[in-house]
C-alpha cells in the first residue's frame, strides 16, 4: 500500500508518527514504519519543513527526528484519501450534506472541512460532494446533537439522569434512567438504559428524547454489557400488539434467518415458536413474515393474524384468473 501513497501522504504519515513520539524516533524505525528506505524518509522530512514545520535532527548512533519542543501543529491533518473516505461517510449518513446551498447543520460542517484542506485534496473532496447522488433513508431520524452528546457524556461518565420523552403516539413522561448505552442503527440512534420509573430495561429513541438534566447519582452497567445486541433484543420487546409465530423448521435454520426483533425464538416440538411483539402488524406481515423461507402458523394476537390474511387474500387475488 505504501507505494500507492504520493510523497505527500507519506509526509503526513511521517508527521503523524512524530507526534506519537514526543522524544523522537530513530531513522530506520520511521522507515519501517512508513515502509520505504532511510533516503525516502529524509526527503519526506525535507518537505515537513519546507512546509514549516520544525522537524529536528536527532543525534546519535542510528541518528533520528522528533519535533521541536513547544511545536503548534494544525488540529487537523488529512490525507487525500482519509478526506474523501470523510466525505462518503458523510454522505452515506446524511445525504442532505451534498446540498450546499442549505442551512443543513452536518453540510455546513463539512463544507468549512473541506475548506481548510490542501488545496489539491479540498478540490478532490468538494467535487465528490458535488456530483455524488445519494438517496435519503426514509427510515433514518436525525436527534438533536445537544440532546444526544448530553446521553453519551452521562454514559461515558455513569451517572444518572432525568429524561423527558415524547412517545410516537404523542404522549408525554419524564423518568429517570441509567443510560447504559447510546447505539445508532440502521440510521437511528437508541438509548439503552435502565428505567426505574418501569423499574426495567428499556430502549428509547433518542430523537424523541425531549431534554436531559442531571440527577447527580451514579450507576454500574451490568457487567459483560453488549449494547448492540441488547438493543436488538429489547426492539422486539414492549410493544402494543403481541405476537406469536410457530415454524414447521428446526430452531437452527430458523435462528440463522429470524432479526432479533421480531422476538424470541424458541425449540418447540415440532419445529420452533417465535414469541415477541410490535406496534405495527402491518407491516410485520408484509415485511418479515411474507419474506420466511418457511412454512408457519400465526396464532397471535388477533392483530398480526388479521394483518397476514390480509396480505394472503392480496398475493391470492394477484394470480387468481
Amino acid at each position: 500500500m505504501a507505494s500507492e501513497l504520493s510523497p505527500t501522504a507519506r509526509s503526513l504519515r511521517a508527521l503523524e508518527f512524530l507526534q506519537s513520539r514526543p522524544a523522537g524516533v530513530s531513522a530506520d524505525e520511521l522507515a519501517a514504519r512508513l515502509g520505504v528506505t532511510e533516503r525516502a524518509v529524509r526527503r519526506y522530512v525535507g518537505i515537513l519543513r519546507e512546509a514549516g514545520v520544525p522537524v529536528e535532527s536527532v543525534r546519535g548512533p542510528h541518528g533520528g527526528y522528533r519535533l521541536s519542543r513547544g511545536t503548534r501543529l494544525p488540529p487537523v491533518v488529512f490525507t487525500e484519501l482519509e478526506a474523501l473516505g470523510l466525505v462518503m461517510a458523510v454522505l452515506d449518513g446524511q445525504p442532505e450534506a451534498a446540498d450546499t446551498g442549505t442551512d443543513d447543520l452536518v453540510g455546513t460542517a463539512l463544507g468549512k472541512v473541506i475548506r481548510a484542506l490542501p488545496e489539491r485534496v479540498g478540490r478532490q473532496a468538494a467535487a465528490l460532494r458535488e456530483h455524488a447522488s445519494a438517496a435519503p433513508d426514509a427510515y433514518s431520524a436525525r436527534p438533536d446533537p445537544l440532546v444526544t452528546s448530553a446521553l453519551v457524556t452521562a454514559s461515558a461518565h455513569r451517572r444518572r439522569v432525568q429524561i423527558s420523552y415524547r412517545s410516537e403516539a404523542g404522549n408525554e413522561w419524564e423518568a429517570e434512567v441509567d443510560p447504559w448505552a447510546v447505539v445508532v442503527r440502521y440510521g437511528r440512534w437508541y438509548l439503552l438504559c435502565h428505567s426505574h420509573r418501569a423499574d426495567a430495561i428499556r430502549t428509547y429513541r433518542v430523537d424523541r428524547v425531549r431534554s436531559v438534566g442531571q440527577t447527580g447519582q451514579s450507576f454500574e452497567p451490568p457487567t459483560g454489557l453488549d449494547p448492540v445486541a441488547s438493543v436488538e433484543e429489547n426492539l422486539g420487546i414492549g410493544w402494543r400488539y403481541v405476537t406469536r409465530v410457530v415454524f414447521q423448521a428446526s430452531y437452527d435454520q430458523v435462528a440463522a434467518w429470524v432479526r432479533p426483533p421480531m422476538g424470541r425464538l424458541s425449540p418447540a416440538r415440532d419445529g420452533c415458536v417465535l414469541v415477541g411483539s410490535t406496534r405495527n402488524p402491518t407491516m410485520y406481515a408484509q415485511e418479515w413474515l411474507a419474506n420466511a423461507p418457511f412454512d408457519f402458523r400465526v396464532e397471535g394476537g388477533p392483530e398480526l393474524r388479521e394483518a397476514v390474511a390480509r396480505v394472503a387474500a392480496r398475493l391470492a387475488a394477484a394470480v387468481t384468473p
